[in-house]
């Protein structure tokens, strides 16, 4: 008994200072650290409008539906980033062959322009985590006829903004270039005001 009595100031003590040191300092100091280094990535990735409101993360896919704009790549669990996982379907499995047949037909119908054999893969294939925020250039230059048609805007115009919101490799050596889908379209919905 008299021994509990002797360890019980030290382990309150070390729990205390534990406490302390991972629950405030660490943090605290990770906080600023990153906040110093990446300001912008510490955020979130945050986007904002004129009137400084949230328009998005451009670290996370969004869903866009309007023809006018640019659409990013199918989400099986509809850009939740709460249920961020996309099913591992192989390509013979019955769900998934139904799911890319409704894309392409939703292709055709929006995009009568472009035949469905020059569609790039991105745009009818989900990404492991559901919320990729970005398409293959490919991606991009296939909406562009859609766009101009619906918007008015020149094509070559719609292909600058497209080359503006690429992104490169990864140091220069892992992935392909990309575009950021909500990026694109912040940029697409200026020139249309």
């Amino acid at each position: 008994m008299e021994t509990n009595q002797k360890l019980a100031g030290p382990i309150i003590r070390s729990s205390f200072t534990l406490m302390v040191l991972a629950g405030l300092i660490y943090p605290l100091a990770t906080t600023g650290i990153a906040q110093a280094v990446m300001p912008d990535k510490a955020d979130g990735s945050l986007l904002y409008n004129e009137e400084n409101e949230v328009v998005g993360s451009e670290l996370i896919g969004q869903n866009f539906t309007d023809p006018k704009y640019f659409h990013g790549r199918v989400s099986a669990i509809k850009y939740d980033a709460a249920g961020s996982g996309s099913n591992n379907y192989a390509p013979s499995n019955e769900d998934m062959l139904a799911r890319t047949g409704e894309t392409l037909e939703g292709w055709k119908t929006a995009n009568p322009d472009t035949p469905v054999s020059e569609v790039p893969v991105d745009l009818v294939t989900d990404s492991a985590s559901g919320l990729d925020p970005h398409i293959s250039i490919e991606g991009a230059l296939a909406q562009v006829n859609r766009i101009s048609d619906l918007t008015g805007a020149p094509k070559e115009q719609l292909k600058e903004l497209i080359k503006e919101n690429t992104q490169g490799k990864e140091f220069g050596l892992f992935g392909e270039e990309r575009v950021n889908v909500l990026t694109l379209n912040l940029d697409l919905q200026e020139i249309l005001q």
